[in-house]
């Protein structure tokens, strides 16, 4: 897509806005003159604004990560406003979520009204509108439709009945799927007719949820299924979004960094290095910023770290959570990092975290361990005996931290509430092991878990935010296995459903079971929680999609957001703390106050449940 993203014409392409209200308000494109007969004749000028308009929503980590169960701020006072559900309507990252998907929109529109007879044009419209229409319900539940493109200053949009937002988006993409001259596939970060697959299959999916199941115990996660006629549908879209695509490639290879745009990649915000024209060193995301916690200055130490609080750390349930042989923790985390030599008193980024892409094995052999994770299934005998031959190489030796400017080289199990710790020494000998409480580990300096390495990107000059260029996948093979899966359980076949989570099961080394009933959590629970067999699905979405940002999204569209906080949160205790004071769960996000404010057709008694 790097022509799209940087041939775009003039800066009044900046311009194309988002509608009603302070979100939805009207301007025209106001440069060049005659915008509109510009336009008219060449729509595609605008496909590179609307699609770069998605990139804010994928790097869009709080609302969508945040208020569940894998995923925690480990030295902050509490998980955030909204793991604490205190979030409140006039919060900016509320809104400024909403906003930019109506600008978003407004531009897909935009690109259905200058398309004309371009009926390929108007498919990416139509996409792009239904993409993100889908992220608004799953947010913000019913929400206003708009159609068209918005050209005066218009404030009268009514929220639309979720019933019919399903039934207009899937009619949408239906349409452009069997009548529309999109191409089978794409990796250029456009809409295909596999796009429109995948997303109609979660739009379908949702709806099942949202329409035809009935929530009979919040606190129990307990439902009844009153129909199954969008989870067949959900199930139909997924299996053409899969169109036969085998899981053939390796977990770590889907998520290489030198193999973007493979075949299990269906549609992502896109980014390229090669031919930028601004500043390299904040022209990019900062994805991978995210997901991690403070190992020092990255600048200093050559180590990878954010802030010192961390962001979006892994829970207790999520650093347990694979289990004996899934190389999908070792696909999703950095296992080991090294101390880079020193050069101007000042540790070398290349050298540091990033030697695990940019060296050989031999060379990385030769340095130092700063920080070493071991799977969860791995057992203490079998962790002593590799560090036993790390001490052997004289690589586990304790330095002095100012030195580095990171804390002093560890060794780590984590196993469930506990972690098994080996702190290297400064005599280089084998270091005793300690046991520490999974709260106390992760709030000590540089001892928060592990980092997400999907987003890793060797040719920064460090891990700081806006020099990470990598791609940011939206939807891709494997999870549409698992929206089949979801899809043909909540339908009533099982052996389908079963059939799919192998799949994805057999890729990553996990053992294939004979039934839902053959699964064994590796985590821990309470005593009260009882599996069944939708929390081997959640699970599974949990190892594919870790930091994916889906997570809330999940457990409220399967109703059991309650049910999971009330077991995982280190914070939600009971379901009051969820609710408002009238009883009232907060299912979605609030309704942003400046909508409520300025949008006249949509008053306070429109809020969301809860708020």
């Amino acid at each position: 897509m790097k022509k799209l993203i940087y041939s775009i014409f003039g800066l009044g392409m900046a311009l194309l806005s988002t509608g009603c209200s302070d979100f939805l308000d009207a301007r025209n494109l106001s440069s060049p003159e005659d915008s509109e007969e510009y336009f008219a004749k060449n729509p595609d000028q605008i496909l590179p604004v609307a699609y770069s308009a998605l990139r804010d929503i994928a790097t869009q980590i709080d609302l969508l990560d945040q208020a569940g169960d894998l995923y925690i701020n480990p030295r902050a006072a509490d998980d955030g406003v909204f793991s604490m559900f205190t979030v409140v309507p006039d919060n900016g990252t509320v809104a400024s979520f909403y906003h930019n998907l109506y600008k978003a929109i407004n531009k897909a529109n935009s690109l259905i009204h200058f398309a004309g007879d371009n009926k390929e044009i108007e498919a990416q419209g139509k996409f792009l509108r239904a993409f993100c229409y889908y992220y608004l319900t799953q947010q913000f539940g019913s929400v206003p439709y708009v159609d068209y493109y918005i050209q005066t200053a218009e404030r009268d949009f009514p929220r639309t009945p979720l019933d019919e937002l399903y039934v207009t988006l899937l009619n949408d993409c239906e349409e452009i799927y069997n009548n529309s001259p999109l191409p089978e596939q794409s990796h250029d970060g456009k809409a295909s007719k596999q796009a429109v697959a995948a997303i109609a299959a979660k739009i379908a999916l949702a709806a099942g949820w949202d329409l035809d199941t009935e929530l009979v115990d919040a606190v129990g996660g307990k439902y009844s299924v009153k129909d199954s006629r969008y989870f067949k549908q959900a199930a139909q879209w997924a299996e053409k979004a899969i169109m036969n695509i085998p899981l053939s490639m390796t977990f770590q290879e889907k998520w290489a960094w030198n193999n973007e745009r493979n075949a299990e990649e269906i549609f992502s915000a896109q980014w390229e290095r090669d031919g930028f024209p601004g500043n390299l060193t904040n022209g990019g995301n900062s994805m991978m910023y995210q997901y991690t916690g403070y190992y020092g200055n990255p600048i200093n130490s050559g180590l990878k770290g954010t802030g010192s609080g961390g962001t979006n750390m892994p829970s207790a349930k999520a650093a347990t959570l694979f289990e004996h042989g899934d190389t999908r923790f070792e696909g999703t985390f950095m296992t080991t990092m090294y101390n880079a030599p020193l050069v101007d008193k000042k540790a070398v980024w290349s050298d540091g975290y990033m030697a695990w892409y940019n060296k050989t094995p031999e060379e990385q052999a030769q340095l130092p361990i700063a920080l070493k994770f071991y799977s969860p299934a791995t057992t203490v005998a079998e962790a002593e005996a590799d560090i036993r031959q790390l001490v052997a190489e004289g690589r586990a030796k304790k330095f002095a931290v100012n030195t580095y400017g990171v804390n002093e080289p560890f060794a780590a199990i984590i196993t469930g509430e506990t972690v098994t710790k080996w702190e290297f020494n400064a005599a280089g000998t084998m270091p005793s092991r300690k046991t520490v409480e999974f709260t106390n580990f992760i709030r000590e300096a540089a001892n928060n878990g592990t980092c997400v390495t999907k987003y890793d990107d060797p040719e920064s000059s460090a891990v700081t935010s806006g020099q990470c260029f990598r791609d940011i996948p939206f939807l891709h093979v494997s999870e549409m296995y698992l929206t089949a899966a979801e899809a043909y359980l909540l339908a009533g076949d099982n052996a389908n459903s079963l059939k799919y989570i192998n799949a994805v099961r057999k890729r990553a080394g996990a053992q294939e079971l004979a039934s839902f009933e053959a699964y064994e959590a590796p985590y821990v629970t309470s005593y009260n929680f009882t599996f069944v067999p939708l929390d081997l699905v959640l699970d599974e979405r949990a190892r594919e999609c870790y930091a994916e940002r889906t997570r809330f999204y999940d457990l409220r569209r399967t109703k059991q957001l309650v049910r999971y906080n009330l077991e995982f949160s280190r914070f939600i205790k009971n379901v009051s703390q969820m609710s408002n004071a009238e009883g009232q769960i907060k299912w979605y996000r609030p309704i942003p106050q400046a909508e409520i404010d300025s949008n006249v057709g949509i008053s306070s008694a429109d809020q969301n449940p809860g708020y």
